[in-house]
């Protein structure tokens, strides 16, 4: 660091030095969480991530689905952090198996296609122009 810029900030890939080796949680452009060690990157942030896991969170309940080696392009990370050990012990989150998670997920997706099913009917009624229409509804 250069001691004339006490609070010198690195915004390129090289920042990533100091997390090699440690346990990352990325978040994806698709929304998905991958968590795993980050063993290598390049200039353009692509990464490498061992021991890795796919978390999906419902509610206060999470499941994780091994996906080991993990390679992610540069481009499609939106945020990464650190994981603090000591603090993910003490979260209020309930461990369940990924089955579970995946089919609370899927009831989670359908309800809210119904409410917004509903929302687009009751638009619709009050004359406003709805760009998906479900032409079961009508």
């Amino acid at each position: 660091m250069n001691p004339n810029l006490p609070n010198q900030v690195f915004t390129t890939s090289g920042s990533l030095v100091d997390l090699v080796d440690k346990r990352l949680m990325v978040v994806l452009r698709d929304g998905r969480k991958i968590l795993g060690f980050l063993r290598s990157f390049d200039q353009f942030a692509n990464l490498v991530l061992q021991d890795s896991v796919e978390r999906i969170f419902i509610k206060d309940m999470y499941g994780d689905l091994d996906r080991g080696v993990f390679v992610i392009r540069g481009e499609n990370v939106v945020l990464l952090g650190e994981i603090d050990h000591d603090k993910e012990d003490d979260l209020p989150l309930k461990q369940i198996p990924y089955a579970e998670v995946r089919r609370l997920q899927k009831e989670e997706a359908e309800e809210r296609q119904k409410q917004d099913k509903l929302k687009h009917q009751l638009l619709h009624n009050q004359g406003f122009s709805v760009d998906f229409l479900d032409t079961d509804l009508y």
